[in-house]
Parts: C-alpha cells; sequence; structure tokens
C-alpha cells in the first residue's frame, strides 16, 4: 500500500488502527500469594462484575473518554473483550482493581455512592495500553514516520550549492552521451544506473578511456586499482550510491523511473542526497516539471538541455501479419515468455535463425545473444525479445513489431492490472529501432497483427504523462526505532503501521512494499535480529520462484543458527555440477539457480562472515551462465522437447512479466507483486470500468492464443487466476467468440457488442 495519514492535499487522517495486532495478556492463574483484595473486602461474585463491566462497555461517556485516549471503536471493542477476559478469568486481580469491583457491585442499584462503573475506566486504559503499545507512544511514532521533509535527511549535500543539469529526450537522442562525456572529463564521477548492464558499460568505457573506475552493484565489487583502493570514479547500480562521498560530477540516468512504485524512492535519495559540485539527470522530459519542484523545495535551480532524435523513426502503415514477412534486423517484442517460445519456434521453423533475450536470461547471456544479433557475419538477423530491450543493451534494428499491445502491470496500490502499454512504455521500446551510429539509419515500428496497428498509433501520438510525484521508503533506522517502540509487532506489521501512520507532502508517494512484506512474513518464525531480518528483506529476489524462496528461507535459517554457508554447503543445496538443459523446464530452473548465486552474493557484500565463499560463487555462476547460453542458442529444441513431454509444455506460471524490475539490478525482483504458485495468488477487485477494458485488452491478446481452446487455453487460466477475469466473464467471451465463429467473423465484436459488454460488466460486481 501507498497510503499515508496526510493525503496530498495535506490534510491529516486517522491511522489504520485494523493493523494494531493486540499484545496477548494472559489472566492471573491460581496466585501463589494470598488474594489481598480479597481479605480486605470480599471475594468477587463473578456473575456481578459480568454485569457491571457490561454496563460499563455500552456507557456513552467511556467511549468518548476512550477516543480522546486514542481508542477508535475498533481498539475499544478489542481492549474491553481483553479486559473482561483477563478479570473474569483471573484467580485474583489487584489489590485496588479488586477494591473499585466491589463497591461498585455493592453499590449497584443503592442510593449510597460506594462505588460507580465509570471508575473502572483507568483501570481499563491501563489494560488497553498494555495490549496496545503503541496508544502510548502514538505521537513518538508519527514523529519517526513523517517523511514531509526529505531533503533535510541528506545535510551533506545541503551543505554545499549543486549545479542540477536535466539532459531531456527521447531514446536515442544523445541525452546521456553527453552527461557522460562530463562525467569522463571529471576529476572524480559517480554514474548511477537502473540496471547492472548499464552500469558495466559505464565501467567498461570509463576503464577504456583511461579513467580508472570502479563497478557496485548489489553483488558485485570490481576494483580498477589492484591493491582495491577506490578509484575516483564509480559506476554503479542506483541503489548503490554513496550520499557521503564527495564527488565534482554525478549522472543520474532513466530518471523518469522516479516514480516507479517499487524502485521509485532509489531515484530520490540520489537526486536529493549526492554530494556533486553538478547533478546531470538523463530521462524524459515528462519528469522536468517534478525535477524543478523539488530542487527547488532545496534551493537548487535546475537548467533544462533539450534533445532531439538523431535518427528518423516512421510508423508503418501496414501490420506485419505473418512471420513470412520478417527481414533481417527484426525485433519482435512479446510482453510473455510463452509467446516468447512459440514465436521464436515459428521463426525456426521458417528456416530462420533468432536471438532471444528476455528479463530473467542473466546478463552474460543476454550481451552474448545481442552480440549474436548484432554480429554482421553471423547467419542470425531475427530478435524476440520482452520489453528487456528497452534499455541496457545496445542493438542493431531496423524495425521493432509488437507482438501484442497489451501487458500485464502492478498498479501504484500493488494490484494487478491488464492494460495496453503506456506511450512512456512504446516510445521506449520502438525507439530502440535505427539506433544512431548502428547500419540502420532509420527505424520503424509496427504491430503482429492489423487491429493493433491502429491502437500503437494512437498511443505513440499521445503526449506522455507528466511524473507526478516520487518515491519514498523507510529507512532501517526508522523500522529500529519503530521496534524500539512496538518490541512484540512483527516487522511485517512495523511497517504496514509505518506506512499507514506515514506523513508525506504532495510531491511524493510511499513505495509499494509488498516484496519487503512478502519477504517478512516468510522469514518471521526464524529467530533473527531486528537488523538482520530487515537486511533479509530487502533481499533481491523473484517471489514468484519457489525454489529461489525457499533458498532464502535455507539461508535465513542456517544464519539464525550461526553456522556459515559454505561452497560445499550451497552446492549441495543447488545439486552442482549441473547439466545443459534438455527442456524448458529445465532452462526456467538454471535460471532459478543463477538468481540464487546472485542471492548468496548479495547477501555476502552484508555478511561477509556468514557467506564466506564468494569468489567460488562467481565462479560457478560465470559456468552456470554458459550452460543457460547453450540452452538458450538451442532454445528451439528445448521448447520441442517441452511439447513432446507430458507436463512440460507449460512451465512459465509468470507468463506475464508483471513490473519486474529488470533482475540483472539485483536491488530488487523484476516482478514486483507477481507470485509463482496458485497458494501465493491474490484476488484483486476490479471496478466495472476497469473490467470492460479488461475484456478488451483480453480479446486482444486472445487473438494471440490457439483459438481452437475456445478461450480455455493457458491465458485464460491465467487471467483467472490473477483475478482478472471471472468465469462468468470468461464465459461471456467464449459465447461471443462462437458467436463470432458461426458469423464468419473472427476478430472483435462489434462496437455495439464492445458496448453492451462494457455496461454489463459495469453492471455487475466481481
Amino acid at each position: 500500500s501507498s497510503s499515508s495519514s496526510v493525503g496530498r492535499d495535506g490534510s491529516s487522517r486517522a491511522p489504520d488502527t485494523s493493523l494494531f495486532v493486540p499484545v496477548p495478556l494472559k489472566p492471573v492463574g491460581d496466585a501463589a500469594e494470598e488474594d489481598v483484595g480479597a481479605e480486605l473486602t470480599r471475594p468477587l461474585d463473578k456473575g456481578e462484575v459480568l454485569k457491571n463491566l457490561n454496563k460499563f462497555y455500552k456507557r456513552k461517556e467511556i467511549q468518548r473518554l476512550g477516543a480522546e485516549n486514542g481508542l477508535d471503536a475498533r481498539l475499544f471493542h478489542q481492549a474491553f473483550i481483553s479486559f473482561r477476559k483477563y478479570i473474569i478469568e483471573s484467580s485474583s486481580v489487584s489489590a485496588d482493581l479488586h477494591i473499585i469491583l466491589n463497591d461498585i457491585c455493592c453499590g449497584a442499584g443503592k442510593v449510597c455512592l460506594l462505588g460507580h462503573v465509570d471508575d473502572l475506566f483507568p483501570f481499563f486504559l491501563r489494560h488497553a495500553k498494555q495490549i496496545f503499545p503503541m496508544l502510548d507512544c502514538m505521537d513518538d511514532l508519527r514523529k519517526i514516520s513523517d517523511l514531509r521533509l526529505p531533503p533535510n535527511w541528506y545535510p551533506d549535500a545541503r551543505a554545499i550549492q549543486r549545479k542540477i543539469i536535466f539532459h531531456a529526450g527521447p531514446t536515442n537522442s544523445g541525452k546521456t552521451y553527453h552527461a557522460i562525456q562530463r562525467f569522463l572529463s571529471a576529476k572524480s564521477g559517480i554514474y548511477c544506473g537502473p540496471l547492472k548492464l548499464l552500469a558495466h558499460e559505464i565501467f567498461q568505457k570509463s576503464n577504456d578511456a583511461v579513467m580508472p573506475c570502479d563497478l557496485v552493484t548489489g553483488e558485485e565489487r570490481v576494483y580498477a586499482n589492484e591493491d582495491a583502493r577506490q578509484a575516483p570514479h564509480v559506476a554503479c547500480t542506483i541503489e548503490m550510491c554513496s550520499t557521503n562521498t564527495p564527488y565534482e560530477v554525478a549522472v543520474i540516468d532513466e530518471i523518469q523511473m522516479i516514480r516507479d512504485p517499487a524502485r521509485g524512492w532509489a531515484w530520490t535519495r540520489a537526486l536529493l542526497g549526492l554530494c556533486a559540485e553538478e547533478i546531470h539527470v538523463c530521462g524524459e522530459a515528462a519528469a522536468i516539471d517534478l525535477v524543478t519542484e523539488l530542487m527547488y523545495t532545496t534551493g537548487e535551480e535546475v537548467e533544462v538541455r533539450n534533445y532531439k532524435r538523431l535518427t528518423p523513426l516512421t510508423v508503418l502503415d501496414y501490420a506485419l501479419e505473418s512471420l513470412d514477412n520478417l527481414r533481417p534486423g527484426d525485433c519482435i517484442v512479446c510482453f510473455s515468455k510463452n509467446d516468447i517460445y512459440s514465436v521464436s519456434r515459428q521463426i525456426e521453423a521458417r528456416g530462420l535463425e533468432c536471438a532471444v533475450i528476455y528479463g530473467s536470461l542473466p546478463p552474460g547471456t543476454k550481451l552474448e545473444q545481442a552480440k549474436k544479433f548484432n554480429d554482421p557475419d553471423d547467419p542470425c538477423k531475427i530478435l524476440v525479445a520482452t520489453d528487456a530491450i528497452g534499455m541496457g543493451l545496445n542493438l542493431c534494428i531496423r524495425r521493432i513489431i509488437f507482438n501484442s499491445i497489451v501487458k500485464p502491470t502492478i498498479n501504484e496500490k500493488g494490484e494487478k492490472e491488464i492494460d495496453s502499454i503506456t506511450t512512456s512504455q512504446a516510445l521506449q521500446i520502438a525507439g530502440r529501432a535505427g539506433r544512431y551510429g548502428s547500419s540502420f539509419k532509420q527505424g520503424e515500428v509496427t504491430t503482429m497483427h492489423r487491429d493493433d496497428l491502429m491502437q500503437l498509433k494512437e498511443i505513440l501520438s499521445e503526449p506522455v504523462r507528466p511524473v507526478k510525484a516520487a518515491g519514498l521508503h523507510p529507512t532501517p533506522e526508522q523500522i529500529e526505532m519503530f521496534a524500539y517502540h512496538l518490541p512484540d509487532a512483527t516487522l511485517s506489521n512495523l511497517i504496514d503501521i509505518f506506512v499507514s501512520l506515514s506523513q508525506v507532502d504532495g510531491l511524493y508517494f510511499v513505495c509499494n512494499i509488498d516484496d519487503f512484506k512478502f519477504l517478512a512474513d516468510m522469514i518471521q518464525h526464524i529467530p533473527l535480529n531486528l537488523r538482520s531480518r530487515y537486511v533479509f528483506c530487502t533481499a533481491p529476489l523473484n517471489r514468484k520462484e519457489p525454489f529461489v524462496c525457499t533458498t532464502l528461507l535455507k539461508f535465513a535459517r542456517q544464519f539464525s543458527r550461526n553456522e556459515p554457508l559454505t561452497f560445499d554447503w550451497l552446492c549441495r543445496h543447488i545439486k552442482w555440477p549441473l547439466a545443459a538443459p534438455k527442456n524448458i523446464k529445465e532452462l526456467v530452473h538454471l535460471e532459478a539457480v543463477h538468481d540464487v548465486f546472485d542471492l548468496y552474493l548479495w547477501l555476502s557484500y552484508r555478511f561477509m562472515d556468514m557467506f564466506p565463499d564468494a569468489v567460488l560463487v562467481r565462479d560457478i555462476q560465470k559456468k552456470l551462465d554458459d550452460i543457460i547460453q547453450v540452452g538458450v542458442c538451442n532454445i528451439t529444441k528445448l521448447i520441442r522437447a517441452s511439447a513432446a513431454a507430458p507436463g512440460t509444455a507449460e512451465v512459465v506460471s509468470e507468463d506475464f512479466p508483471l513490473s519486474r524490475t529488470e533482475r540483472d539490478t539485483r536491488a530488487v525482483s523484476d516482478h514486483h507483486g507477481a507470485k509463482s504458485t496458485e497458494a501465493f495468488s491474490v484476488p484483486v477487485e476490479v471496478p466495472g470500468e476497469r473490467r470492460a477494458k479488461n475484456l478488451k485488452a483480453y480479446r486482444s491478446a486472445m487473438r494471440q492464443e490457439d483459438m481452437k481452446s475456445h478461450g480455455r487455453g493457458s491465458l485464460a487460466n491465467r487471467l483467472l487466476r490473477e483475478g482478472l477475469l471471472t468465469q462468468e466473464m470468461l464465459r461471456q467471451l467464449e459465447s461471443e467468440w462462437q458467436d463470432q465463429h458461426r458469423n464468419g467473423r473472427y476478430g472483435l465484436g462489434s462496437k455495439r457488442d464492445d458496448q453492451n459488454s462494457s455496461k454489463e460488466m459495469g453492471r455487475k460486481k466481481k
């Protein structure tokens, strides 16, 4: 959730008290000591006590007093049930409470004022604060979670006057090139990019220019100097940048990702916190206004340099329609692994070779596939890829062909949606065609299906939506302070309460913390100190991969026993050595093992004593990369083997790459909220209007599936599983499809059909 207790308009609202988990308080058993209260008065009549407690609960005055002390109706009720249970089930209570209860019971119905039920309130409140300790420290918790002045978190950056230069332009406009030239000419500099591949490219470029530069990513440190002295320049993934080290020049690449629901906080931190005399930010013009506003709050001016695309890009007037029409330099963009498998197999059946690139491939394999496709002497002239090609790889593409224009995503609330790609996404991908300096002097873009072409033209012609807000994330220090006040709360619950109480102004939002919470819940039963637990929960892990999740669990368990995770231990767990894959299922498993190695290396930089064999693990990871490369080169053979073997044809349940941050960064997983098995899946509430949109998007996607399945194929099952379609919606689609088939129509229904189904869907609730 990205909610906070101060809205965009600055208005305050109450915290979500449903997140307040009561601390269990056991009733007092048979006391060893005598019951002092009973000695001073008499034993309590529990029946009378119960009647008077219920009177106390119903008193409006008591409810008002409770609200004044932070007990809303929900907390008041929970506290009362606990208070009543404690008194009724305890063999004895404190002497002062015993005397008050006795006076109330004796005075009930009498004129003499021995006692009144209202006298119980101080005891009730004391009990409420014991089971809800946050009531006593709410002001402190609000202060800790106040995120309204992020510039103040970086005193070193505020102590200098920084010059901000915004290089704005589309893909292939030279904006990053100019920023990097300034980086290379500076006495010291830092490059911050979204991908490990990009950081590696700048690291290479800098050292090739005889400018010593270090590489720092989540799971790798490479020093330019042999004695491991820090070089004056560093290229890093953005999560790894230092906000204490002074530099002459800093480059922040792809600044528009400051709005990313999961990773945006890293761009905010770099922009506000880097200690550099010059900050060069590169990205879409859509982020200019937000960056200017953020810098206004720090008292720093922004100089904008606009760039135009260096080569022309043409949207064709015709779709590809058939793979028979492919030409050298074509790249087919798919939004699912299964589509990649299907398309690459069909291309091979036509006697053509193709390279394959998708997000979960190791960086080395991606580079090898890119090299194969770019090599003019290699017979491989076609590329099949996901939107992983949108950044980080230099590719010689003549024409981009969108296999589909619908893509499942995760919205700001962490909910899954299926929708057409955004203008920003379409431009980023289409812009890869006709790269400046490549053998193709101009780029072309089209779609596979004729019906999608008009919509793609509309998407590309729309202005990119301005970036409205920058992401923030709670720091380990803030969570530690929360834990100090709420020692009995779980880490997942601490994070929930933090986000519920957090206060942000209109320029910011709290990033989605679902991945963090997923890991926190997964390792909650393992005894770890808070700081270690926090580190494990920020590990770069795709939670849709069960093998990687269970490995993290084993890592945490071994760590909690204070037993080092050695190379031998890891090899036993992953059953190393591994053979080349015989089918797609085995290839997917090898990719998961590669992720496990990344996870080990990432943890080795945070707990060196407990993960001591990073060098050995890196060596076998390189060997695994080679094995995966062989598998990807033979991918069509693996697909054929998978189709022939029962139970292995449909192995990629993560078929939709749900807003995954590129795995190369290893800072967060590539699919923010996606989960691999039914046990993990969460149904999503889809409003009427959204459901109508889903139907339209589904129809578009269904055209690329096997129509013989009448909508019951893998795509339909996945959409049902993700909560994006209901059985009722699916039956309606099947009925429409059958009607169209009987009438000799194979595409979308008529406009009237679409309008009727939209209205119908709007009327129905899930």
